[in-house]
């Protein structure tokens, strides 16, 4: 993936902008499962509303690139259309969707030593269940920093705010997701 960003530079978005479908196929190449990964994580883990999210990404992508500028990272200005897309796309589905229950794990303290393997992903789901429980604007720090990597200043560009206002939602989002995940200090969760 990494030798494959550096095949996107100023003269791929510059195609881009002149409508070149090979220059943009290689954008939607080279980005697609960054932004699908973040859509996933965002969505609570459900891949058909990230299929959906990444699929509006990448159509918003193709008609609104002709408005970069240049003036930040190119994947700076596409994690925003990712974050823009996934708030969208929670506001759509809370007015459709009544709140449901939270994630319960089931307690797998009695299972046998060879099924350990399935504990643990049932660990990961709880994990994935808890960050997808965090609201917006704690989750969506944590998955640009932790998924994707990014430094507290472009996760400030990203989203719009300074980056004392990242640490600060971060250290909340840690400190949400600690309190959601406490039953996992437990060693018996985890087949030991």
């Amino acid at each position: 993936m990494v030798m494959a960003e550096k095949l996107i530079d100023g003269r791929v978005i510059e195609a881009c902008q002149q409508g070149d479908r090979a220059a943009f196929q290689l954008l939607f190449e080279t980005y697609k499962d960054k932004v699908f990964s973040i859509a996933v994580y965002s969505s609570g883990g459900d891949r058909a509303v990230a299929d959906d999210v990444t699929q509006h990404v990448f159509l918003k992508l193709f008609t609104a690139i002709r408005q970069f500028r240049g003036d930040s990272e190119f994947t700076t200005w596409l994690y925003r259309l990712v974050v823009n897309a996934c708030h969208d796309e929670s506001r759509r589905r809370r007015r459709l969707l009544p709140l449901g229950d939270t994630v319960a794990m089931r307690n797998p303290a009695d299972k046998k030593p060879q099924e350990k393997h399935y504990a643990r992903l049932e660990v990961a789901e709880a994990v994935q269940g808890a960050i997808a429980q965090l609201k917006p604007r704690f989750r969506l720090p944590i998955l640009l920093r932790y998924i994707e990597g990014l430094s507290y200043d472009e996760i400030a560009s990203v989203l719009g705010c300074s980056k004392g206002t990242v640490a600060s939602r971060l250290n909340r989002g840690h400190s949400q997701l600690a309190k959601r995940l406490s039953h996992l200090n437990n060693p018996a969760v985890w087949g030991e």
